[in-house]
């Protein structure tokens, strides 16, 4: 295993850790106030969370998932990861404008 792949694992590892931190903070806190904004921002961190999980674990697993094309396997973990953080990210700016 390459110092690179040491340090992918480490980071992405930490980043769930303090995802799930964030969103069982978010939500503890939605129980406790039954604030729809605190809803929305807990679902937010979360779909982020996964996103990042999901995006690190198809670029592990590549080379057991059926995708052929000419594109390397990375670029659909990427594409996944984008397109979680974009939608926590939009659940995130929703909470913050709610009323």
């Amino acid at each position: 295993m390459s110092h690179l792949t040491i340090a992918i694992a480490a980071t992405k590892t930490l980043t769930f850790v303090f995802g799930a931190t964030i969103t069982y903070l978010s939500w503890t806190a939605y129980r406790r106030t039954n604030a729809a904004e605190l809803r929305s921002l807990a679902l937010g961190f979360a779909i982020v969370t996964v996103g990042s999980m999901l995006g690190g674990g198809i670029d592990l697993v590549g080379d057991l998932l059926p995708l052929s094309g000419p594109e390397p396997v990375i670029l659909y973990g990427v594409l996944v990861q984008s397109a979680l953080t974009m939608l926590g990210f939009g659940f995130i700016t929703y909470s913050l404008y709610r009323d």
